[in-house]
C-alpha cells in the first residue's frame, strides 16, 4: 500500500497517502467489523494460552498488540504505548499488513487508567494519518512470532481488504446533553401529570410526598428517554449528507440527548464540522455539545 510513511512524534503517525476510499463505493463496515472481532478473539485466546503455560516468554515479557496497519508504516523511537515506564512501540509485518506492538510485563496486570489512555492515544493518533484496525484493550500474545503466526497470517487477506475499505476515514463521536433547566421546563410544559405532581409536592415535606416524588422522577425520566430517541434520529439525519455511517452509543448520563459515533471520510471533515456548528447554533438554547475525535474506528471495525 504505497504512500504510507513512518510513525513519529511520540505516538503520532505521518503519511503522504491520498485517501483512496473516497473514490470507491462506500464500505458498509461489515467486513472490517468481522475482522476486528476475529483479531480480538485470536489475541485473547493466545493470551489465555500464555497464562496456562505460566508465561512462555523470558522474564514474563509478552507482546501487547494495539492494532493492524499497512505493512509500509514505520515506527520511531519516541512512539510509546502501555507500561510503566511506557514501552516503545514497534511493528511486526506479514505480507501487506503489520501489527503495532510493544513489550508488556504480564506479571503486572493491565487495566490502569493510564494504560487505557495510552492504548487509545496511540491508535487515535495513528488513525488520523494511516488506516488502522484497532484491537480491544488488553490484547496480548506471547511473542512477535506468535503475532505473525496466530494473528496476521490466518487473517491476512481479510485485514488487508478491511484496511483498504477504511483508508481515508476516521471516527468522531458527538455527545449532546440537555441543559438541566430547559429540559425540566419542557417536560413540565408538555406533560400534565408532571405539572400536577410538581404542584402537589412544591410546599410539602419530602417525607410526606415520597410516592409523588418517585412518580415525578419516573415521568421525567420517561419523557427524556422519548426526547433522546427523537433527537438522536434528528441528529443522525442532520449529518447524513457528510458521513459514511453512524452508530448509536448508549447514553452515559440521564440527561444525554444523543451519543453517536460517525464514520467520516477525510475530505468531508470540513463539511462535518460545519454541520456540527450549524446544529450547535440551532440547539443552543437547550443542548450542550461535545465533540470527540478524530479517533480510530472503534465503533465500526471492532466489537466489545
Amino acid at each position: 500500500m504505497p504512500g504510507h510513511t513512518g510513525m513519529s512524534g511520540g505516538a503520532r503517525a505521518s503519511s503522504q497517502a491520498t485517501p483512496r476510499a473516497a473514490s470507491r463505493a462506500a464500505a458498509s463496515g461489515t467486513t472490517a467489523r468481522a475482522d476486528g472481532r476475529a483479531a480480538d478473539k485470536t489475541a485473547h485466546k493466545a493470551a489465555d494460552r500464555t497464562a496456562d503455560r505460566g508465561g512462555a516468554a523470558p522474564r514474563d515479557i509478552a507482546c501487547y498488540v494495539y492494532g493492524i496497519v499497512p505493512a509500509d508504516v514505520e515506527t520511531s523511537p519516541d512512539a510509546v504505548g502501555v507500561g510503566d515506564p511506557p514501552n516503545q512501540v514497534k511493528i511486526v509485518r506479514h505480507g501487506e499488513i503489520a501489527a503495532l506492538i510493544s513489550d508488556v510485563d504480564v506479571s503486572r496486570p493491565l487495566g490502569r487508567a493510564r494504560d487505557l489512555v495510552a492504548h487509545e492515544e496511540l491508535l487515535d493518533a495513528a488513525a488520523v494519518e494511516v488506516p488502522v484496525l484497532p484491537l480491544r484493550f488488553g490484547a496480548v500474545l506471547t511473542t512477535p512470532d506468535a503475532v505473525v503466526e496466530e494473528l496476521l497470517t490466518p487473517h491476512h487477506d481479510q485485514f488487508a481488504t478491511a484496511l483498504k475499505q477504511i483508508e481515508g476515514r476516521v471516527q468522531y463521536v458527538v455527545k449532546a446533553r440537555y441543559a438541566e433547566r430547559p429540559i425540566l421546563t419542557a417536560v413540565l410544559a408538555e406533560i400534565p401529570e408532571a405539572r400536577r405532581l410538581r404542584d402537589r409536592i412544591r410546599d410539602l415535606p419530602e417525607d410526606a410526598t415520597r410516592p409523588e416524588r418517585i412518580r415525578l422522577g419516573e415521568v421525567i425520566t420517561q419523557a427524556i428517554e422519548a426526547k433522546r430517541e427523537a433527537d438522536t434520529r434528528r441528529l443522525i439525519d442532520h449529518f447524513a449528507s457528510c458521513t459514511a455511517a453512524a452508530n448509536v452509543r448508549e447514553p452515559t448520563h440521564e440527561r444525554d440527548a444523543a451519543h453517536v459515533a460517525f464514520l467520516v471520510e477525510a475530505d468531508r471533515i470540513p463539511d462535518f464540522e460545519h454541520t456540527l456548528d450549524e446544529l450547535c447554533r440551532e440547539w443552543a438554547d437547550h443542548v450542550e455539545f461535545r465533540l470527540l475525535g478524530p479517533m480510530a474506528l472503534y465503533d465500526f471495525v471492532t466489537t466489545g
